[in-house]
């Protein structure tokens, strides 16, 4: 997986990982948007670089055997990776693409990957990820989880 360095156009290798406890230190509300403690009982990842420990993005899901679904909780790019004037390209796609294949490996074809976006967001997730409206939802299955794999999951 990948992130694309905005200024310069250079690809760097990230990794996706666990949440350490020492992590929380870093995770303020002002750089991350939300009181990530709060999640911590839920499985929480963050994306960094391979070469660099500061954490760029954050997610948090639940799994929802009995509907063959990953619900995305919170997702969040730090302050520096938001909006037109970001540091890097594709720390969001990564995160769901991460949360895609754990849909896959816990429930196969059925795998679906869910979340609840804020509402100005809402069209921006089914135009560059692929998500469809279900209900108050938005969400991926099969196909669009193939097409999130071919475009994030890749070496540089």
């Amino acid at each position: 997986m990948v992130i694309l360095e905005v200024e310069t156009g250079r690809k760097h290798e990230v990794v996706i990982g666990p949440v350490e406890s020492k992590d929380f230190r870093k995770l303020t509300k002002k750089r991350y948007f939300f009181n990530w403690k709060e999640e911590k009982d839920q499985e929480l990842y963050k994306l960094r670089r391979v070469d660099d420990s500061e954490i760029l993005g954050l997610v948090s899901f639940e799994r929802i055997p009995s509907e063959w679904r990953i619900h995305i909780r919170l997702l969040t790019v730090s302050f520096e990776n938001k909006g037109t004037e970001k540091q890097y390209e594709g720390v969001v796609g990564n995160l769901i693409t991460y949360v895609a294949r754990e849909a896959l490996k816990d429930f196969g074809e059925m795998g679906c990957v869910s979340l609840i976006p804020k509402s100005k967001l809402a069209h921006h997730y089914m135009d560059k990820y692929g998500m469809r409206q279900t209900g108050v939802t938005l969400s991926v299955e099969l196909p669009e989880i193939l097409e999130l794999l071919t475009r994030y999951d890749h070496e540089k």
